[in-house]
C-alpha cells in the first residue's frame, strides 16, 4: 500500500469526512489554538459498518507542522494498514503530550473524528513512540473508559500509569541497547503488571537502539491487540 499525501486541508473544523486516503487538516480547540494532525482513511470504509479507531503520538525531535503526519506515513500506517482502521496523528500542541493543553487538544480531536466517522467504541487504541509513548501512558491511564489497548513504544513510564489503566491490554516495545530511555524500567514494569495479573505482553527488542525500531514490532504489537479484542 502506498501512503501519499493525496489531500492537504488546512483549516477549521471539517464538518463532512475526509474520503478515503492520507489528510492534513487543522482543527481549532478553545484555549489551544490550532492543532494540525494527519488522518488515514482507509479504502474500503463503509460508514455502515463501524471501524476502530487508532491515535497515534509522534516523538520528539524537531517538531513542527506535518509531524504528526509523518509519524502515521512511516511507522503506524504500515504497521497497522490492515486493520482498516480511522488512524488519527495530530502534532503535539506545546511540544509535548504529557500535559492538559495537548490532552484538551487531542480529546477534542478525538470527539471530532467520532462525529464524523463511524467508530467501534470497543476498538480504540493509542500509540506513541519515544515521547510519544510516554504520552501513550499519559492518556491511557487518564481515559482507560475511552481506550481500550495501548502500545507505548521506548517510553518512560512509572508504576502509577500502569496501575490506573486497570485490565486494558497493554503492549510494551523497548530496545534492550536503547541508549536514550532505559530498558530496565520498561522490562520492570511489565513484570510489575503480570505479577498483578493486569493483561500485558512485553517485546524486548534485541540489536537496535532507540531510533532503530521501525514499524515491523508495532506490527506485531496490533496483532497480539486484535487478538485481546476476539478474546471479549
Amino acid at each position: 500500500m502506498r501512503w501519499l499525501l493525496t489531500t492537504a486541508l488546512l483549516g477549521t473544523l471539517m464538518q463532512a469526512p475526509f474520503e478515503a486516503g492520507l489528510h492534513n487538516a487543522t482543527i481549532n480547540v478553545d484555549g489551544v489554538g490550532g492543532m494540525t494532525y494527519g488522518i488515514w482513511v482507509p479504502r474500503d470504509y463503509d460508514p455502515a459498518t463501524p471501524v476502530p479507531l487508532v491515535l497515534a503520538l509522534h516523538p520528539g525531535g524537531s517538531p513542527g507542522a506535518g509531524y504528526g503526519t509523518q509519524f502515521l506515513r512511516g511507522v503506524v500506517g504500515p504497521a497497522l494498514q490492515d486493520w482498516g482502521a480511522i488512524i488519527v496523528s495530530p502534532d503535539a500542541p506545546g511540544r509535548r503530550w504529557a500535559n492538559e493543553t495537548s490532552e484538551r487538544a487531542v480529546m477534542a480531536l478525538l470527539d471530532d473524528v467520532k462525529d464524523r466517522y463511524s467508530i467501534d467504541t470497543d476498538r480504540i487504541l493509542v500509540t506513541g513512540f519515544s515521547m510519544g509513548g510516554r504520552g501513550t501512558w499519559y492518556f491511557a491511564s487518564r481515559h482507560p473508559d475511552l481506550f481500550n489497548a495501548a502500545i507505548p513504544m521506548a517510553a518512560r513510564s512509572d508504576e502509577s500509569d500502569a496501575a490506573r489503566v486497570g485490565d486494558m491490554p497493554v503492549y510494551i516495545i523497548h530496545a534492550r541497547d536503547d541508549e536514550v530511555v532505559p530498558f530496565g524500567p520498561a522490562e520492570a514494569l511489565a513484570r510489575t503488571m503480570d505479577d498483578r495479573g493486569q493483561t500485558v505482553a512485553f517485546l524486548p527488542l534485541e540489536g537496535v537502539g532507540h531510533f532503530q525500531m521501525g514499524a515491523a514490532p508495532l506490527q506485531q504489537a496490533g496483532e497480539w491487540v486484535l487478538e485481546r479484542w476476539a478474546e471479549r
